[in-house]
């Protein structure tokens, strides 16, 4: 039988920079070229964020203040 779906295309990822929650209990994280602040707080429980890495699909922020 035959597929009209199309094969996905594979996503190219790369190790990227995150803030991670530091709370147990919180999974919030951000990317760190979408931080609006140099040292942020969770946008879900407002616990302070740890720098860390994270294997993500690749984005451009063409708004980025880095």
């Amino acid at each position: 039988m035959y597929s009209r779906k199309k094969p996905l295309e594979e996503i190219p990822e790369e190790v990227t920079a995150i803030w991670s929650c530091t709370n147990d209990g919180c999974n919030g994280w951000m990317r760190d070229n979408f931080a609006f602040e140099s040292e942020p707080a969770c946008p879900l429980c407002s616990s302070s964020m740890v720098s860390s890495t994270k294997t993500l699909p690749s984005l451009v922020n063409h708004n980025s203040r880095h």
